[in-house]
Formats: C-alpha cells, structure tokens, sequence
C-alpha cells in the first residue's frame, strides 16, 4: 500500500492559495465593488457617453403669450374672400378653446385701403360672434399704417396659457473642437421639444391631471344588460353526416 508522502511530486496538491492568487482575488473584488457602486450613483437621465439632457436644458414652460394673426385687405375689397372668412373661423375657434378675455381688432389708420377696412370691419365682427367670440369682448384699436403700402392688414390677436420653449438656433461652440467629452450640442432637442409645446392642446394638463367625468349611468345599464343577455354556452360543433 503506497502512502500520500510518496506520490510523485507534480501529482501532490496544495490545500491553500498560493499569497499572488490571493491578492488577484481580492483585486478582482474590488473591481467589481467599485463598478456595482457606479450603477448605484448613476443618474437616470444621463450616461457616461451624454452627461446632460436636452429636456432640462430646454425645457417647456406653461405661461401666457400673444396669439395674433394678420387679415390682407386689398383695396378694392368690399366684402371678405371666402378662404378669409375661413380662416377668421379658425381663429375664432381656438380662442374659443384657449381663452376667454378680450379679442382685439387692430384696424390701421391712415393706409390707402382705408376704405375697404371699413368696409369688411362689420363682416370680421359678425364672424367672430357668429364662431362663438362674444361680442362684448370685442375691442377695436387704431395703429399707424401710413408706411405700410396699399394692403395694410387687420390684426387679431388675444392673451392665453400657452406651452412654449425659448428660442432655438444658439450655437455657442464649434461642433468641431467640442468633441472630447462627447457631449450633445447647446442646441440639441429644442426643435422636438418646440413641436412638442406646439402639439398640446391644453397646457395645464402639464400642471396636474384633469378630473374624471361622470359616470353615464344609462350607458353603463346597457351594457351591464347586454353582458347578461350574452350566452356562455360553448359553440356547437357538432358534424352532421348525411348518406345520400
């Protein structure tokens, strides 16, 4: 019978770690200590390749702001083009939406279509009240239109909350030389957060939730009484052979 003391020398096996795998070891653990402790401080909106976001560095501010458009009005007008009136509809509407101060009417003062502005005042009026504008929130003003050529226009406008973000367009830095740390560009993301300012139809929603309507009673008992009238017996499939 052979004893361990006499195996071979390369077939004998330590029972302990050599001191140098021991210090891999306690490298390799540090390593990933010191990783798994970066995840945990990692900000959500930010990487190690784009350490800022465009949304705080434009971001969407709910706010009050002018709303106008400008009425062409040639000179022999007398009456307005039927695309105007369509488009003064559309104003009407979004105030309708939006606002519910006073509407006002720019009129120019001293340009050559003088005339015809007071001839198609009495339609934008009667437009606007018949869309919905109450007509004492109408108000009428004057501007100096002599510079302004033959086809001075009339301006509506109104104040309401509206969604906005600052002016796009500021490139403070070469987009060249600015590569090292790999950082998105000043003016990055205003274009979409602009758009998407643009699309929302009541701003406050970005203020809190609305409340819920009511509950439509009638329809929730048709269809609680359709629910009932459904059968829940399982479909007949049953093969019917005929032998002729």
């Amino acid at each position: 019978m052979t004893s361990v003391n006499a195996l071979p020398p390369f077939e004998r096996r330590s029972a302990m770690p050599s001191p140098s795998r021991i210090a891999r070891i306690a490298l390799l653990g540090l390593g990933i200590a010191a990783s798994l402790a970066a995840c945990a401080r990692r900000d959500d909106l930010s990487t190690g390749a784009i350490p800022d976001d465009y949304r705080t560095r434009h971001p969407i501010v709910v706010g009050e702001s002018e709303r106008a458009i400008d009425i062409p009005i040639a000179s022999s007008d007398r009456r307005l083009p039927v695309g105007t009136r369509e488009v003064i509809k559309g104003f009407a509407q979004t105030y309708r939406g939006s606002a519910n101060g006073v509407v006002q009417i720019m009129l120019p003062s001293g340009s050559r279509n003088g005339a015809a502005v007071e001839a198609v005042r009495r339609d934008i009026r009667a437009i606007l009240v018949q869309t919905g504008v109450p007509a004492n929130r109408l108000l009428e003003t004057r501007y100096d239109a002599a510079g302004s050529g033959d086809a001075a226009p009339v301006r509506l406008s109104f104040t309401a909350i509206t969604a906005s973000t600052g002016p796009c367009g500021a490139w403070p830095e070469d987009l060249v030389s600015n590569t090292t740390e790999n950082r998105n560009w000043s003016n990055f993301g205003c274009a979409s957060q602009s758009n998407l300012a643009a699309q929302i139809a009541n701003p406050t929603d970005l203020l809190g939730p609305q409340a819920q309507s009511p509950i439509d009673a009638a329809r929730r008992g048709q269809v609680i009484e359709d629910y009932r009238g459904l059968s829940t017996a399982p479909p007949d499939t049953t093969i019917s052979i005929t032998n002729n």
